[in-house]
């Protein structure tokens, strides 16, 4: 066991039956993480803000079993459907997580669940599936071990739902979170996320992230395998020097509330990711026309203006635009007047900052 501190204790008496549901929001990156090592650790720390609208919503019903079997028993429902191609992905989850959870193996589980947004359209699906997912499980060992402290809880949820999905143990908590060690930040850890340790700004209360749907099919290229190409990448190493120098740089931004460095960063952030997508080894361009036209869009609305919006993108077309709660009426009427026609069907959603994980 790499980590015994997140052992569970041993218990003569398990819970028989039961059921528990909880939500878990997905998260966006201001300082990306792209390029993992084994077992899902990251090549550099990364900072996101945790959403609020944008979440999934699990339902783990568990039953007791006569004894403890060898393999999982699970089934899986997305949307109500039962969803078989998922579940080689749950059960890689609890393969890695049994060590940590040895009760797994002694259940039967109906895991029900469902987002607030499409799947795999690149609004980070994975870290609010497998963060609720983790929340879930964790809800059960809190009912063997009532004693943890919530601090220990939560650290524990992050470092299960890291197994699941790197960028999952950014959503357990909010509203700014920290994964991956850094020598700046103290507390941070590859193992699991932490909330941002510092203050926050006032500038950065209720911050909107307006997300526009581009293109709500399915990615080309999986996160996993993007990841996965920065094992060879030409560039890695720069890469991962210039994500440390920005960690730094972003944390005295959200202390000081310094919008102009803020937008420098994350655009410089987003375009980076996909940089490093446009220069690998097979090479792959998520982004869409239609992103690119939203891009311009912003930056000629900033630039007659002086509003203080920016985007950034996760692994796929679509745009998170990013903005100060006291500008959301302009850059709304904006959003709506001049962004919305790029969407795919007109559709977008609007989101702010939010503060995690919760039991329904």
């Amino acid at each position: 066991m790499d980590y015994p501190e997140f052992a569970s204790p041993v218990v003569s008496k398990l819970p028989e039956e039961g059921i528990i549901t909880c939500t878990s929001p997905s998260n966006i990156a201001l300082v990306k993480y792209w390029g993992k090592r084994p077992i899902q650790l990251p090549q550099n720390a990364s900072i996101s803000f945790t959403l609020d609208s944008c979440k999934t919503t699990t339902s783990l019903t568990y039953k007791k079993q006569g004894g403890i079997k060898e393999d999982f028993d699970f089934n899986l429902f997305f949307e109500g459907e039962p969803k078989p191609d998922f579940k080689p992905k749950i059960r890689s989850f609890f393969e890695r997580i049994q060590e940590y959870l040895p009760l797994l193996n002694q259940y039967t589980f109906t895991i029900e669940t469902s987002n607030t947004f499409p799947h795999s359209s690149g609004i980070a699906s994975s870290a609010s599936g497998m963060s609720a997912l983790a929340y879930c499980l964790m809800q059960l060992e809190k009912k063997i071990n009532p004693d943890i402290s919530n601090s220990e809880y939560l650290q524990k949820s992050s470092f299960l739902a890291r197994l699941g999905s790197g960028s999952a143990c950014r959503s357990i908590e909010g509203p700014v979170t920290v994964w991956g060690e850094h020598p700046d930040i103290n507390g941070s850890s590859d193992a699991y996320a932490i909330p941002f340790p510092f203050p926050v700004h006032q500038n950065f209360d209720e911050y909107q992230d307006t997300i526009l749907l581009i293109d709500k099919g399915e990615k080309q290229v999986s996160s996993t395998v993007g990841h996965n190409l920065m094992y060879d990448h030409p560039f890695a190493a720069k890469r991962f020097e210039q994500a440390t120098a920005n960690v730094s740089k972003l944390k005295e931004i959200l202390i000081s509330g310094d919008l102009d460095a803020f937008i420098q960063v994350v655009e410089s952030e987003a375009l980076t990711l996909h940089a490093m997508m446009m220069t690998s080894l097979p090479y792959f361009i998520l982004m869409k026309p239609n992103t690119l036209s939203v891009i311009h869009k912003i930056w000629e609305y900033r630039e007659t203006t002086g509003s203080k919006v920016c985007f950034t993108l996760d692994a796929g077309a679509n745009v998170h635009v990013l903005y100060p709660n006291t500008e959301k009426n302009q850059v709304l009427d904006f959003i709506i007047n001049e962004l919305v026609a790029y969407c795919q069907n007109g559709q977008y959603i609007c989101d702010k900052i939010g503060l995690g994980a919760k039991i329904v």
